[in-house]
């Protein structure tokens, strides 16, 4: 009777295993799909995501391919950066938000940054800026550090000589390492491990 306990208690624990991922994932889904669908009243459910993808498809469109669509966003843009207190708030989502998808990233130059020189300290960062002369910092960059399970990170400022360039692996797969707290593997890791096994 121990035994099977053991075995239902075992199989258990796998279950939720593999469970969880995939519950978590369509869970958080489904409230994102739920929240924008609530933004456009007096419609079926489901109607109203739609619509929201459509438009933002569409403006996104307009806005890069048409003079007088990209025209009109930049005065816009314009306007909202020289308008007192908005300034701010505008300036700083534009730029965070082009750091990750524009055409202007930042996230994209992975590094491994020695923070602590005995015992000798790794961590894995994005390099964001490589002169920071003009703050009176010569041979100093920053580095953006993303901390793990979180969407949260702070900016260091470390000697160039700090860094060692990341080559085995891509921004985003260095940006999933560094958010899963390092327990990810690239492709190359899950190919030599199943080597190893056989």
């Amino acid at each position: 009777m121990r035994r099977i306990s053991a075995v239902m208690f075992r199989s258990f624990l796998q279950g939720l295993i593999l469970l969880c991922p995939i519950c978590i994932t369509a869970y958080i889904l489904f409230r994102i799909f739920v929240v924008v669908d609530d933004w456009v009243p007096f419609v079926p459910h489901g109607v109203g995501f739609f619509i929201i993808i459509s438009f933002i498809t569409i403006i996104g469109y307009l806005g890069t391919r048409f003079f007088l669509g990209k025209w009109l966003f930049d005065s816009f843009g314009f306007l909202l950066e020289h308008t007192p207190g908005v300034k701010h708030i505008y300036s700083s989502l534009k730029d965070v938000i082009n750091s990750f998808v524009g055409d202007k990233k930042r996230f994209n130059k992975p590094v491994w940054v020695c923070v602590n020189k005995n015992p000798e300290i790794w961590r894995i960062g994005f390099m964001t800026q490589k002169d920071l002369s003009s703050l009176g910092l010569n041979n100093m960059v920053a580095v953006y550090l993303p901390q793990s399970y979180a969407i949260a990170g702070w900016v260091i400022l470390t000697d160039f000589e700090n860094l060692k360039p990341i080559k085995e692996m891509t921004a985003a797969q260095a940006m999933k390492f560094a958010v899963s707290g390092g327990i990810t593997t690239t492709d190359e890791n899950e190919k030599n491990e199943k080597k190893d096994k056989l």
